[in-house]
């Protein structure tokens, strides 16, 4: 029982001891606000522009829930796709690896071009970033099913689409919620990068505003406030992975998976 307590309260000592050096380190060598703030000014920051980052916090995260509910669907299809048939990945794959490889940031002025600014191109920036995990994790979920278990699931009168729905799908939950905790952060990034290149509101905006003022507390407080987000979307995901797949690990093993 002490060593589950002690698990569950290490990230907050930790995170408390970081933000504390943190502010010794800056009040001790003199560094500017502008250069950079003390953990303090950061967090007053947050208090002082509560109603901003309140309004941008939602909008950031309504553009960033959007597009990972959109790559979420398509990225299971996809992954489905591809796991089950070898042709599709044969074609489909290297297109996938090659627009994964492009960066984002010269993306979202196209996005831009073809349907507006705002919050349109806020979700599929995100979408187009979490994406691509999904579908490889999804695929090599499938992929892993043994051929003699096949062999013997065939003989015993299932058909390939009982096979992938009845075991394949659900051996690749433990692959599917590992990539969507990745995924969420994903997201998030995706949708401050288009808010920040192009849009017209979101914490992206805020902070970009904030830089050319050079209201240096904003933007940590703005980069506080994104961490926090997508740190409590992590845990939701985690959660409900430890409440689906656990019986994917056994015993201490688990705590790649555990949602606290």
């Amino acid at each position: 029982m002490k060593n589950i307590w002690l698990e569950r309260l290490s990230p907050w000592i930790l995170t408390i001891v970081l933000i504390l050096l943190w502010e010794v380190i800056v009040k001790g060598f003199g560094i500017s606000r502008i250069v950079m703030p003390s953990a303090s000014e950061s967090f007053y920051a947050i208090y002082e522009f509560r109603v901003g980052l309140w309004k941008s916090s939602l909008t950031t995260l309504y553009s960033t829930v959007i597009g990972f509910g959109i790559a979420v669907v398509f990225g299971v299809l996809m992954g489905v796709a591809i796991g089950i048939s070898r042709p599709v990945y044969v074609t489909v794959y290297p297109l996938m690896v090659a627009f994964n490889a492009i960066p984002k940031v010269v993306v979202v002025p196209i996005l831009v071009l073809w349907i507006g600014s705002g919050l349109q191109t806020s979700a599929v920036t995100a979408f187009i970033l979490c994406f691509f995990p999904i579908v490889v994790n999804m695929a090599v979920g499938l992929a892993t099913i043994e051929p003699e278990l096949k062999d013997v699931l065939r003989a015993l009168g299932a058909k390939e689409r009982d096979i992938v729905i009845k075991v394949g799908i659900p051996r690749s939950l433990p692959y599917l919620f590992a990539s969507l905790k990745i995924a969420i952060t994903l997201a998030f990034v995706g949708a401050v990068i288009a808010e920040t290149v192009a849009g017209s509101e979101g914490i992206g905006n805020l902070m970009l505003v904030a830089s050319s003022n050079f209201n240096t507390p904003l933007m940590f407080a703005g980069i506080i406030v994104i961490a926090a987000m997508a740190t409590g979307m992590y845990g939701i995901f985690a959660a409900l992975d430890s409440r689906f797949t656990g019986w994917a690990t056994r015993g201490s093993m688990n705590f790649a998976t555990a949602g606290g």
